[in-house]
Formats: structure tokens, C-alpha cells, sequence
């Protein structure tokens, strides 16, 4: 599909391909990736090519930038050497609009980088082009259908075409199961990149909110934002979070991340679960037999890696959704009118209110699936006194009351669990049919804490990930448990087959 910011650095992104290209991009999913990065970024602009453009079309990658050899062939040598990186399209770069996959702002071209892809570029990373994602990062509306947007249509899943991405890093997350790209950032503010991880069978990593800057990223919440890594595996996702973490003067939350930041790779290697007591959350696992039995072949695999594991008896209470979604939508009206009336690009809007009006003056092409009451609900929600109380109560039922209380009570490292569960049908009439009852992401969204989510195995040929979950700041350790898990898992995890589930 053509969009609006469909254009690559240097010539044109076409929409479809002549079938002898096709066949010539689809021999790649087999090909070895090269040591040379300046090959490997044309293997995955190929790649683009091949399966983006045309064939299954996954509509993952809005834009790109032709130039990427070459840009990495000059970064050979630096902490990336190179490396590709896919940026979710509400991250501000440089070279192309910043959409948030709306219309609104196909102009927003601010000149700028947010200061994360700032150190990505020191770093040697090569930004390789935009992903779509949900509209808005998906809080417009209850209706929704994850990895639609106006910007770039719909995202579809590379292991089963006919089936979701989930949201809002939707584009991210199809994009490296789809080796589009060496790895790409993502954006969470509840299971945003760990959903997308789990369901394209790739690990996203959620760090602590504050370790990560969020200034130039369009913003839902500034109290649970944060950017992080999605890669096809723990290192890569580690070595990404070394190029991208650490205090940025302009974001309060991240004052203290400089004090916080070390070498993520380290260790990875020689990580052991021995000795670790792990909290197991049985009651996250929800009521499909099918994923528990990956789940009870996951907690085998860690046992005989040594690990102690001890049964965590929780039930979310009603009122951490409750006040979550208060903060959300207080914070939306005010995050998001903040952000756009201090974009420097000449945007139609610059306010949520007009965000609405908008929508509602382009509602052939804004709205034809779904609706916006998140939105209104949000441009209503102005008593701050109630807000403060939601925060404060939400944050402390996920934080204190929650992550802290089950790691101290029942003296464990950290707590697992599914992370969601298969991919559903894409469905843009009725929305998305996410199975709630799985995963216990939102403890450490709310808290923000961190949140990897590692592939365990697969239903019906559809990727599963396995969430660790762990204290504030205690990124690090949670990485090394995921890349222990790594070595110890003997499930195998499936390949994308580019086709609709049904034909498989």
C-alpha cells in the first residue's frame, strides 16, 4: 500500500514489484546474513523489497533509507559497527515526518532527532527507515484493530499474514521477525513492545521507565512511556539498549539513568539460573490449556537449568486497571497537546481537541474501522485532584503493593509468566480480540519496571513469549535471565512462513 510517507532517501518505494524480483527476495529467507554491515543493510533493504512491497506485503516498513549501505560502511569500527535499526513512527528522526500514523501529522517533519536516535548514530547505528504502528500507539479507541493506521494500513504478522502484530510497535515487531532489519525500537506504555515480541516470536525488552529518553517521541503518558529494543535476540536487544540508555537533560524521569547504565552485554554469556528462585504466576497464565503446556515446557527447561521456582498466588485488583486508564487519559490530554504545540513543523493541529476535530473532518480516511472516544474521554478528563489520586493509588498497587511485595514475600529474583498469547485474526470490523487473561505486563508498565519478553515456544505454529519481570533499575539482571532462559529453552521456536494460517 502507498502512503504518504512511503518515499525512501533517493528514489521512490513502490508498492509492487515485478514477481521475478519477488522470487528473488523470497530466496533470501534462507541467506546468511553478511560480516560485511554495508551488505547486510542491502540484504535487508532486498528484504523490504521482497516482502514488504510485494509479496505477503506485511506493511511494516512506512519509509527507508536507500543511502543505508553506505551510511554503514562508514560506522564500521564504532559500538554498532553499522547495524540496522528500524524506528517506530512516533520516535522523531531527521529525515522523514514523525506520524504517529495519523494524517495530522504526515507533515510533521520537525528537522530534528529525538535524543535516543542521537546515540544511536554516535553509536554507529544506521537507522534504516520508519515502522507503522497503531494510530495514536493505539489509545484512540476500545475498538481498535492493533497495527492499523491511516499512515500505513495494516501491519500483518510474518509467521501467519492473516493474523494481528499486536500494537502499538506493531510495524517494530513484524519488521525483525521478518529480518527486515538487524533489530528496531519499539515503544511501550502497557505491553506496547513485549506484545508485538511475543506474538511475532522476538524479544522486546521494556526497561525501566527513565533509563531511556523520551523527548521528541509522541506521547500517551510521561509516567509510563519509554522506548526500548526489539531484536531476535537478547544480545542483540542488550547491545541495542547500550547504544540508546541514558540521562537526557530534558526528561526528568531519566536524571538519574546515567547512574544506572552499564555494559548490558556483559555476563550474557556466562548467565546462569542455578540457585535462582523464580517466581512462577500461575494465575497469569489464563485459561488456555494450549499455552500452558509451553508454559510448564518453559518452567521444565529452567528447572533443569537449575532454577528454583516457587508458585506466586496473585490476582490483579479492579483498581489498578481503573486508575491506570484515569492517568492515561489525564496525562494523554496534556503530554500529547504539549508535544504538538511545541513541533516546530507547520502541523494542522496542535492540540488533542484538535486532534478530535480532525478525525472527525477526515473520518472517511481517519475512522473508516473504529471510532475516538479514548480520545474524547480523554479532552474530558481536567480534574487533576482525581488524576493525582489514580496515579498515586495505580502506582502503588503495581509498585509497592505489587513487583515489590511478591519479589520481597516470597523471596524471589523475579516473576515469569506468559506474555500474551497467540496472535488473533486481524479483524477490522470488530477490532482486536486480545486474550486479557494472559501475562502480567501491566504491574510493571504502571510501576515501571522492567519487562522482557523472551520467545518460549508456539501454538499452532503461532510464537509465544515468556515475560521476565523484575525491580526497578534491575535491568541488567533481567537481561541476563533472559539470555540464560536462551540456552536452557528446548522448545523450537518457529520461522515465518509469509502466509495466511489457514494455508499452513
Amino acid at each position: 500500500m502507498l502512503c504518504p510517507l512511503a518515499i525512501a532517501v533517493g528514489q521512490g518505494k513502490h508498492a509492487t514489484m515485478k514477481r521475478a524480483f519477488l522470487l528473488a527476495g523470497l530466496a533470501l529467507l534462507a541467506a546468511p546474513l553478511r560480516a560485511d554491515p554495508a551488505e547486510d543493510a542491502q540484504v535487508y533493504l532486498d528484504r523490504i523489497a521482497a516482502l514488504d512491497d510485494a509479496g505477503p506485503q506485511l506493511n511494516a516498513v512506512i519509509a527507508f533509507n536507500a543511502d543505508a549501505p553506505e551510511l554503514a560502511r562508514q560506522a564500521q569500527g564504532t559500538l554498532l559497527g553499522g547495524r540496522t535499526v528500524l524506528v517506530k513512527d512516533n520516535i522523531e528522526t531527521v529525515e522523514w515526518p514523525t506520524t504517529a500514523g495519523s494524517l495530522a501529522l504526515a507533515g510533521n517533519d520537525t528537522g530534528r532527532d529525538a535524543p535516543l536516535i542521537t546515540r544511536l548514530r554516535q553509536a554507529g547505528g544506521v537507522v534504516l527507515g520508519k515502522t507503522n504502528l497503531s494510530e495514536w500507539a493505539n489509545i484512540r479507541s476500545t475498538r481498535s484493530t492493533s497495527g492499523w493506521s491511516a499512515v500505513g494500513g495494516q501491519t500483518r504478522n510474518p509467521h501467519a499474514t492473516d493474523r494481528n502484530a499486536c500494537g502499538s510497535s506493531s510495524g517494530s515487531g513484524a519488521a525483525v521477525a521478518a529480518e527486515l532489519s538487524w533489530a528496531a525500537i519499539g515503544t511501550e506504555t502497557d505491553g506496547s513492545i513485549t506484545c508485538p515480541a511475543s506474538v511475532n516470536g522476538i524479544v522486546g525488552f521494556k526497561p525501566t521507565v527513565g533509563l531511556v529518553s523520551r523527548t521528541h517521541i509522541v506521547p500517551i503518558s510521561h509516567s509510563q512511556d519509554t522506548a526500548g529494543p526489539m531484536a531476535r535476540n537478547v544480545a542483540d536487544a542488550a547491545l541495542l539498549l547500550n547504544a540508546i540508555a541514558g540521562t537526557d537533560p530534558a526528561d526528568a524521569a531519566t536524571a538519574d539513568a546515567d547512574a544506572h547504565v552499564t555494559d548490558f552485554t556483559a555476563g550474557l554469556e556466562a548467565a546462569s539460573l542455578s540457585g535462582v528462585r523464580i517466581g512462577v504466576m500461575r494465575k497469569q497464565v489464563g485459561d488456555s490449556a494450549k499455552v500452558a503446556a509451553v508454559f510448564e515446557t518453559a518452567l521444565e527447561d529452567l528447572r533443569k537449568a537449575g532454577a528454583q521456582l516457587v508458585e506466586i498466588d496473585y490476582d490483579f485488583p479492579n483498581e489498578l486497571g481503573r486508575d491506570e486508564f484515569q492517568t492515561l487519559l489525564f496525562e494523554l490530554r496534556e503530554d500529547l497537546g504539549a508535544y504538538l504545540s511545541g513541533s516546530p513543523a507547520d502541523i494542522p493541529i496542535r492540540s488533542l481537541a484538535d486532534a478530535i476535530a480532525f478525525n472527525q473532518d477526515n473520518a472517511d480516511r481517519e475512522m473508516p474501522w473504529f471510532r475516538q472516544e479514548i480520545f474524547v474521554q480523554a479532552e474530558a478528563s481536567t480534574d487533576r485532584r482525581a488524576y493525582e489520586a489514580a496515579r498515586r493509588n495505580a502506582l502503588h498497587l503495581a509498585g509497592e503493593r505489587g513487583i515489590d511485595k511478591l519479589l520481597h514475600e516470597n523471596d524471589v529474583a523475579f516473576l515469569i509468566a506468559p506474555t500474551t498469547g497467540p496472535a488473533w485474526p486481524i479483524d477490522l470490523v470488530m477490532g482486536d480480540a486480545y486474550e486479557g487473561s494472559i501475562g502480567a505486563g501491566t504491574l510493571a508498565a504502571v510501576s515501571g519496571y522492567p519487562h522482557l519478553s523472551v520467545p518460549m515456544g508456539a501454538v499452532h505454529g503461532l510464537p509465544i513469549g515468556l515475560s521476565f519481570i523484575g525491580a526497578r533499575w534491575e535491568d541488567a539482571a533481567i537481561l541476563q535471565a533472559g539470555a540464560a532462559y536462551e540456552r536452557a529453552r528446548s522448545a523450537s521456536i518457529p520461522r515465518p512462513t509469509f502466509r495466511r494460517w489457514q494455508e499452513q
